[in-house]
């Protein structure tokens, strides 16, 4: 957006009558002359309760989380690390307006949301036009009690939950980010990654920006203090049409809850609205289910959403071109029982394992998953295949993602400790194991030798997947090119690795004709190695170091923990062995 576009949009928002609210909860449609796109007003009918006007007062200097680091770079030695190779979404995002509970509601909403990020939680409510935040490392419940949570009064909160590479001594910055500038101050939680980030960011020194981190999250509050535009919607604006990649971000303000979605909307965020009127901003819809929340619709690609004491107001600001959501949101990261881009995650899975047990079945006898991810997809495939299912292996939900080896070495510790064999379902049977994905192959080969140690016949393993050729850059943490099994092997050399007796992975074509017209809309880039929006950057994180986005140092300081990624990705024909 041109800054001569911007300055229009400015003096109309400044007119209230030139923005067309329906007082009813019904959308009015308009065409925003700026920029002759569609758009829609949507005004909410709260409660007096729920939008009590924040009385004006001075803002008052937060504490700042951006500044709060964990600063050991050495490993423990008798760490055991887990050696979970799934990909790692990097975090989920909260935002509730209208609610006097608003920041509890949150910390509710970030429980749901715990599967996407289990390593930081933080929360910022305002108060009396004051932004307050608690922020810590681990789990929602770690983090929070009745004590903190007394301390974050008001009816309007963000929250946000992240994941960060393994290692003995993470560095961290846990979101929600805390910032002042000229006129006010402003929290932020983002979901999704930025590709250029490190371009930005140099700009931005050379100008006189001082960074506390490497955080991408940064940029964008920097981007906000340092616009021209005084109006705080105007500021957002312009801060994202300089950003370039994956965010869905919700951001605070003294009066204001803001939810942004990029143009391609990568990552989910939904929205939804609890009974006294309060609006709700969520990565997926199970934290709206949690809280009583009615889940309304998505916020769209390119759409800015600002609740407030007058309503809520959608603007559609930025361009918007074909839609490409992330297509492993539906295969691994969000839970079952969410909507995510419109489509139930549990009937994408279902479907998934029932074209496995079409296009490449097998005799057996039994149909079990790994749990917890593949069992949506196995209960398709045995219902398919006309063959029971049954819990052939048991997880334990108490193990961390950092634990003690004993001194004498135990053979494949890492995954015994998390997956119990159930010998009287697989001793002397043909098994068919569904997983939704393989990622460098050295779990599901202990996969397969645990099953086959525990008496089974044959092992035959399924993925709910097309196989992975490619990383991610747009928030979903994968390691290089050259560490992705399918990158250097075929699926029979894959099936070989891992010692089954079979292996097919979900045809890519079929997972596209499963989507139907919605399939345009999806990104498959980690699957062909055809990025929407190039990364030219090229950086991945290393599998297994300690370093993530929340380092404190130059970047110089943090190169020795990224690998640049390669474009010789080699196209993978997808099939049964």
């Amino acid at each position: 957006m041109a800054a001569a576009n911007l300055s229009t949009l400015s003096s109309s928002l400044s007119k209230p009558s030139s923005i067309p609210f329906n007082t009813s909860n019904s959308h009015s449609f308009f065409i925003n002359k700026t920029l002759q796109k569609p758009c829609f007003i949507h005004k909410s009918t709260f409660s007096h309760a729920a939008l009590e006007t924040h009385k004006a007062s001075s803002v008052v200097a937060s504490k700042n989380p951006i500044s709060d680091v964990v600063s050991s770079n050495k490993p423990n030695p008798e760490v055991y690390y887990d050696d979970d190779e799934k990909p790692r979404e990097e975090c989920g995002v909260v935002g509730i307006y209208g609610d006097p509970e608003a920041a509890r509601l949150c910390y509710l909403a970030l429980h749901a949301l715990q599967h996407r990020g289990q390593e930081g939680a933080g929360i910022v409510a305002v108060n009396n036009n004051v932004l307050q935040s608690i922020t810590g490392v681990g789990l929602v419940s770690d983090v929070f009690n009745e004590s903190k949570l007394d301390q974050l009064p008001g009816n309007l909160a963000i929250g946000h939950v992240r994941y960060s590479t393994a290692g003995a001594s993470m560095l961290k910055n846990v979101q929600p980010f805390v910032a002042g500038y000229r006129f006010g101050s402003v929290g932020v939680a983002h979901n999704g990654n930025l590709v250029n980030y490190r371009a930005l960011r140099a700009k931005l020194e050379e100008n006189g920006s001082i960074f506390n981190t490497s955080s991408d999250t940064e940029v964008v509050l920097h981007l906000i203090a340092t616009s021209k535009h005084r109006p705080f919607l105007l500021r957002i604006v312009d801060a994202c049409e300089k950003l370039e990649g994956a965010y869905s971000i919700v951001f605070a303000t003294e009066d204001k809850l803001v939810a942004v979605r990029d143009p391609f909307g990568f990552r989910p965020l939904v929205m939804g609205r609890r009974s006294n009127g309060a609006i709700v901003f969520a990565s997926e819809t199970c934290a709206l289910d949690l809280i009583e929340a009615t889940y309304e619709r998505e916020v769209y690609p390119g759409e800015v959403l600002v609740a407030d004491k007058n309503g809520l107001q959608s603007l559609c600001l930025m361009s918007h071109p074909q839609p490409k959501q992330c297509i492993f949101e539906h295969i691994y990261f969000a839970l079952p029982n969410s909507v995510v881009f419109g489509r139930s995650v549990y009937e994408s899975r279902r479907q998934f394992g029932e074209i496995l047990a079409t296009e490449s079945p097998v005799d057996c006898d039994v149909v079990i998953a790994v749990p917890d991810s593949g069992v949506v997809a196995a209960l398709g495939y045995a219902a398919k295949a006309g063959v029971p299912f049954q819990q052939g292996l048991i997880r334990s939900h108490y193990v961390g993602r950092t634990f003690i080896e004993p001194s004498q070495k135990i053979r494949d510790f890492g995954v015994k400790l998390k997956l119990s064999p159930v010998r009287a379902v697989l001793e002397g049977k043909r098994v068919v194991v569904v997983d939704d994905s393989i990622v460098r192959g050295t779990t599901s080969s202990k996969i397969v030798r645990l099953i086959k140690e525990a008496g089974a016949k044959e092992v035959h393993m399924r993925i709910a997947s097309p196989p992975i050729i490619a990383s991610c850059y747009y928030g979903v943490d994968t390691p290089s090119a050259e560490e992705l099994i399918s990158n250097r092997m075929s699926v029979e050399e894959i099936r070989d690795f891992i010692g089954s007796d079979s292996l097919a992975f979900l045809p890519f074509d079929s997972l596209k004709r499963s989507l139907g017209n919605d399939s345009p809309n999806f990104c498959y880039a980690c699957f062909s190695g055809k990025y929407p929006v190039e990364p030219r950057e090229l950086k991945v994180k290393r599998v297994g170091d300690f370093v993530d986005d929340g380092l404190n140092g130059s970047l110089e300081s943090i190169d020795g923990g990224w690998v640049l990624a390669s474009h010789n990705q080699k196209e993978v024909k997808v099939g049964s062995v």
